[in-house]
């Protein structure tokens, strides 16, 4: 019996694992599929029934140079004095970036390109080369192309707003294209200047720190005027549906959940996908945060206030996809300024530096449902990679820290299979017996059990516990942007990704061929072929696996065979011991 129950939870738990990976992939594929962009789409939007105000064109300031094929028009939201909108207005189409009338940044962590109207219309990240294969080419996380729209847009809406005004969002001002982070300078303040025919000041001021991916961005607002100003911030993010056109997905095919996020006063981290979009979604919360996820990295806009802002994103006709939140209308008072800020991040999802920004931020590592236990694992991989300054290294170490927690327990199973190797004789006996008989011969091994003390089911504790800790392990080592193009030694130059050569599968599957050879041979012939196949089963399913995660149970395999090897050798020490005795 205890045989056959090893073989059925060992084939359940490799069963487990692949269901639990093919139906994530298959979820990826087919949950959530977005719609290709349509260049000649529509303006107008079907889905609304609402009066709002069109916005046309904005006009280029005599002898200000504009970029080519601008967007045809954008999207204002409607803020009635002291309410939030309902729902949104079209946003503009898509429309290829050019270089000319660009307002470029550089600093040591971001390449951003700004349009006259403020808007980031392309980030790259010179710290995170697209591939190993190509160091010098810094990652595409924001873009406008023919083919793919990722851009981030933000303006002041409302009763006097700027960029609600009949002519369109304003052409703001600034004294140079180009602006540079020294190599001594800690901020890099890039100034956009706008004012209108009554005088009334604008100014877009993008402000980047050194080693930082956020950027903040305030609204300084100066009224001449004998009346107070009421304006409303709002802040988009629009992109296209799909995966991003320059990233591939690491082993197993898997794909990572790619499309919108935002937190709430009842979910801390609630994923929008963009099917949900296609009818319309909002929601009102204090503060929060809108982020557009990837792997490995996104895009969010952070608003300053804790007031209660409308967060909203829906599916425009051409098939590109709008979030953004809406602010609450601010006073400027008459012959006054006032200072309206959010903060905008694009980079990768760096745990520690998103739970300072907002709240719930760093929860866009989505480690799924073992969060619980993925969490304090990467903690505890973090804290062992400062010491040892090598993640592969960092992994073995956590790989022996997590056997050492769960020896007790391993060791009465193996010290439970030992017994059942030793009692091998004793079960052939009963088995050839009492062949006829199933009834009688189940009854005759239980007391033999109780009799020796063996509990049948204790070889399976090994395998079971690891479970968890595996695919709690795979998640940290497939969301964390620690490890992209983390190199182990040698060969093995990216732990996210699979092993070029498939050494690491292979010597896995050899030291679980060495682990079953530990274990009491099953009586029954088809099982005992089923056992033989098993390493083989794995090393394939393993071949797909990111290499770090390889890793992890190649070195628990070598210390599970050296445990059961000592365990054993105690045992068969003490029972011999005992028979000298005799």
């Amino acid at each position: 019996m205890q045989q056959t129950e090893i073989i059925r939870y060992a084939l359940l738990a490799g069963l487990l694992i692949t269901a639990y990976l093919l139906i994530l992939a298959w979820n990826q594929d087919y949950g959530s599929a977005a719609r290709p962009a349509d260049a000649g789409a529509a303006t107008a939007d079907p889905l609304l029934d609402l009066d709002l105000p069109e916005t046309g064109v904005p006009q280029p300031a005599p002898g200000a140079a504009e970029p080519s094929r601008e967007p045809a028009d954008d999207e204002v939201p409607d803020v009635v004095a002291g309410q939030l909108p309902e729902l949104a207005a079209p946003s503009p189409d898509a429309a290829p970036l050019s270089q000319e009338g660009l307002i470029r940044v550089r600093t040591d962590t971001l390449n951003v390109w700004l349009d006259r109207r403020g808007d980031l219309v392309k980030v790259t990240l010179p710290g995170h080369p697209v591939s190993l294969d190509t160091p010098d080419v810094p990652l595409t996380l924001l873009d406008r192309t023919a083919s793919f729209l990722y851009v981030a847009q933000s303006g002041l809406a409302g009763p006097d707003g700027v960029d609600a005004r009949p002519e369109g969002r304003p052409n703001y001002r600034t004294d140079r294209d180009l602006f540079e982070m020294g190599p001594r300078d800690t901020q890099l303040v890039v100034p956009l200047v706008f004012e209108d025919d009554n005088g009334v000041r604008v100014e877009k001021r993008f402000i980047f720190t050194r080693g930082d991916y956020s950027v903040r961005l305030e609204y300084h607002v100066s009224n001449p005027l004998s009346r107070p100003l009421r304006a409303a911030m709002y802040a988009q993010i629009r992109r296209s549906g799909g995966q991003p056109p320059d990233l591939s997905p690491p082993g197993m095919g898997m794909r990572p959940y790619v499309g919108p996020a935002f937190t709430l006063e009842d979910t801390r981290y609630k994923k929008v996908s963009f099917s949900d979009l296609e009818s319309g979604w909002e929601a009102r919360v204090r503060g929060g945060w809108v982020a557009m996820l990837q792997h490995y990295f996104l895009s969010a806009w952070v608003p300053d206030s804790e007031a209660e802002h409308l967060y909203r994103g829906r599916q425009r006709p051409d098939g590109t996809y709008l979030v953004e939140f809406i602010g609450p209308i601010v006073e400027v008072p008459a012959s006054g300024s006032q200072v309206i800020a959010a903060t905008f991040y694009a980079g990768p999802k760096i745990q520690s530096r998103l739970a300072e920004i907002s709240d719930n931020l760093n929860l866009t590592v989505d480690y799924g449902f073992l969060w619980w236990i993925s969490v304090p694992l990467f903690r505890v991989l973090d804290f062992l990679h400062g010491i040892a300054g090598n993640w592969g290294v960092a992994i073995i170490l956590l790989t022996l820290l997590v056997k050492l927690v769960l020896y007790p327990l391993s060791a009465a199973a193996y010290r439970s299979m030992a017994n059942m190797r030793r009692m091998a004789p004793e079960m052939k006996r009963l088995q050839e017996r009492y062949s006829d008989d199933r009834q009688k011969l189940s009854q005759e091994m239980m007391s033999l059990y109780k009799k020796e003390k063996i509990n049948p089911l204790g070889g399976c504790l090994p395998l079971l516990l690891q479970m968890p800790v595996f695919l709690a392990l795979y998640w940290v080592l497939y969301e964390s942007v620690e490890l992209r193009h983390a190199p182990f030694m040698l060969w093995i130059d990216d732990l996210s990704a699979i092993d070029p050569y498939f050494v690491l599968p292979l010597l896995m599957g050899a030291t679980m061929f060495i682990q079953m050879q530990l274990n009491p041979p099953p009586p029954d012939p088809m099982q005992a072929k089923i056992m033989k196949l098993m390493p083989v089963m794995f090393t394939v399913l393993f071949l797909f696996f990111p290499a770090g995660l390889v890793l992890y149970w190649l070195t628990n395999n070598v210390l599970s065979i050296a445990q059961q090897w000592y365990v054993m050798r105690q045992i068969e020490q003490k029972a011999g011991a005992v028979k000298g005795a005799k």
